[in-house]
């Protein structure tokens, strides 16, 4: 599968730009860490595109992700794409015992977090943000309750990568394509 295809998959399914903002996140990082540790960056960005796209049609731990694998099958995708997708929700089992698989754990959770940190910025930028503003949020645990800091340092932990080293390769990915994030806010892009 292509990447146009499986962004139109994503558009297919997927009507909240919020949402579709989280996949094109994840995507970013993926790819940064791909091209970090000379993987396959195609392969690790489909992953992270992929990995939400049924969240709308099954948004309960009952039916995502595991139902979604089987439109991914029937649109051809491969198994291998399909179990490190799989592998992202805790609730299924699937080892995280690839370099991808830990890549997709740690990226997922933390891009909401940044999101979050960015549009409450007088900025609303992702060009002006670092860890250490993401540190000053991360202690206020009324601040984007719904994330899991404790998955986002366990994930991380399990990728071999320090938190907030972490946090600041995921906001370098993010900047890439903060436009179609819709978070380069009152700032001009560098060039």
């Amino acid at each position: 599968m292509t990447r146009e295809e499986a962004l139109a998959l994503v558009r297919e399914f997927v009507k909240n730009e919020g949402l579709v903002r989280h996949m094109l996140s994840v995507e970013a990082a993926m790819r940064f860490y791909a091209e970090k540790f000379s993987e396959d960056v195609e392969l690790w960005g489909l992953i992270g595109l992929l990995h939400d796209f049924d969240w709308e049609i099954h948004p309960t731990l009952e039916q995502h992700p595991q139902a979604g694998s089987a439109i991914l099958r029937e649109r051809g995708v491969s198994e291998e794409i399909v179990q490190d997708i799989l592998s992202h929700a805790d609730h299924m089992g699937i080892p995280r015992d690839t370099l991808r698989r830990k890549a997709i754990a740690a990226c997922d959770e933390v891009t909401g977090l940044i999101t979050a940190v960015a549009l409450v910025r007088p900025s609303r930028s992702l060009f002006d943000l670092e860890a250490s503003s993401v540190k000053k949020k991360w202690k206020d645990k009324a601040f984007a309750a719904g994330t899991d800091r404790t998955e986002m340092e366990h994930a991380a932990q399990a990728f071999g990568v320090d938190i907030w080293e972490h946090v600041g390769n995921v906001i370098l990915a993010m900047r890439k394509i903060a436009p179609e994030l819709g978070l380069v806010g009152n700032i001009n892009p560098p060039v």
